[in-house]
């Protein structure tokens, strides 16, 4: 019988008020197929945010829902006591893909997870538990990985079992280094960590940085700080973690992983990932060196990290990512739907800047005439897109005023433009 309370209603009386819905109207989603979903109602969307950047391919892909569908008719769970053949190959292709020499691999089931094994690893191989982060960054909800992001609204609390200090450099259009060059920027930058590190008592065990920043907005710095980053840590012998959780897989068009914009001075130490590469599916995991990966000296597992299942939907979705070249239309398609954006941007003056790699694009609103975040205006395209049929996502800084874009990689460029004159529509609303 089904039950005559709304949904909504029914969300509220048994979940924690701190779990965000958007929407004034919130909606079910209830199916999906390739870059379009469907809610109870009927109505259909183009879904420009892939459930956070996660439906990284398709909605209901068929190489996918055939590999889930297979492995578990075999067996959905054994744990990591025993061999798992898919989450050996799978860690066999990731391991190989993440440029890390002689890369061990370990899955977890979140992003959040992921991170919070990285902090494991970098303060037992350093002993230390000081920790170098990015200002506005987010890496996750749990105890550890909330007190290295320096974010405050995803950061509920300043109790920590980590000392983190904060770098500037990975937001380039503000603060006090914006009016810079990128070389002088990054010079800056570099400046402002070495006076950091000289805060810090004694050996600091790692520096954790998303490429782009996801729930800070889809900002960055110039190309090559993290590397200008890595020859000072590497003075010190402090390790960096790339958290590739957002930007991996080939999202930003030019990289496969969003460190490889700052390579010059090689890969991480570190890489954490999650999100896409199970199109939905719950898979996370860190990549990092033998010496780091083993230096723990107690024993562990993971209960439902590595599952069969997962792992037959994480292999089959990253053969069909490279069999597809979804990297490369990631930049084809993302780079015409950027300057689709950025020539709508140029008429409406609430939009600060658009900016951003591949498929993934934000639109930074303001209070016109002025660098005022306006979290307000982007709560209201946000509902017009959606009136309009388009799904977007929101993030930024001290307040949520950037619309993020980041759509499956197989969009099309009549998706594209789609989306675009949707959106286009949406921020009449500003004016």
């Amino acid at each position: 019988m089904t039950n005559p309370i709304p949904l909504h209603s029914r969300h509220h009386s048994v979940l924690p008020d701190w779990l965000a819905l958007y929407y004034d109207r919130p909606i079910e989603l209830t199916h999906g197929e390739g870059r379009h979903v469907w809610d109870a109602d009927g109505n259909r969307y183009l879904d420009f945010f892939g459930g956070i950047l996660t439906t990284m391919t398709a909605h209901a892909l068929p190489e996918v829902t055939k590999a889930v569908s297979e492995q578990a008719g075999r067996i959905i769970h054994s744990s990591t006591l025993y061999l798992n053949r898919p989450m050996i190959e799978l860690a066999e292709r990731v391991a190989t893909l993440s440029g890390i020499p002689d890369a061990r691999v370990f899955f977890t089931t979140s992003g959040t997870e992921a991170n919070d094994t990285a902090l494991l690893l970098a303060t037992t191989y350093r002993r230390s538990n000081q920790i170098l982060a990015m200002r506005n960054s987010y890496h996750g909800r749990s105890f550890s990985t909330v007190s290295v992001t320096g974010n405050r609204g995803w950061s509920p609390t300043s109790l920590s079992p980590l000392q983190t200090y904060y770098v500037h450099g990975a937001v380039r259009s503000r603060g006090p280094f914006a009016h810079l060059s990128d070389a002088d920027f990054t010079a800056a930058a570099v400046e402002d960590l070495q006076d950091v590190l000289g805060q810090a008592r004694g050996g600091v065990a790692a520096l954790i940085a998303e490429p782009i920043q996801g729930v800070g907005g889809f900002t960055a710095p110039p190309d090559g700080l993290y590397g200008a980053f890595r020859e000072e840590l590497d003075r010190h012998g402090i390790l960096w973690i790339s958290d590739e959780v957002q930007t991996g897989w080939g999202r930003t068009g030019e990289h496969f992983w969003g460190w490889q914009a700052h390579a010059q001075s090689g890969p991480p130490d570190i890489l954490t990932f999650a999100k896409g590469i199970g199109n939905g599916m719950s898979i996370g995991g860190v990549v990092a060196r033998a010496d780091v990966m083993n230096c723990l000296d107690s024993n562990s597992i993971s209960t439902f990290g590595g599952s069969p299942v997962t792992m037959a939907a994480g292999v089959a979705n990253l053969a069909y990512l490279l069999e597809h070249d979804l990297q490369g239309n990631a930049r084809r398609v993302g780079g015409l739907l950027l300057e689709r954006l950025r020539a709508i941007a140029a008429h409406v003056p609430a939009v600060r800047e658009v900016r951003g790699r591949g498929l993934m694009a934000g639109l930074e609103l303001v209070r016109p005439g002025t660098d005022q975040a306006d979290p307000d205006a982007a709560a209201a395209v946000l509902e017009a897109a959606r009136e309009g049929g388009l799904l977007l996502g929101k993030g930024g800084g001290h307040n949520t005023s950037v619309l993020r874009i980041a759509p499956p990689l197989s969009l099309t460029v009549a998706e594209a433009e789609e989306g675009a004159e949707i959106l286009e529509q949406a921020l009449r609303v500003l004016t």
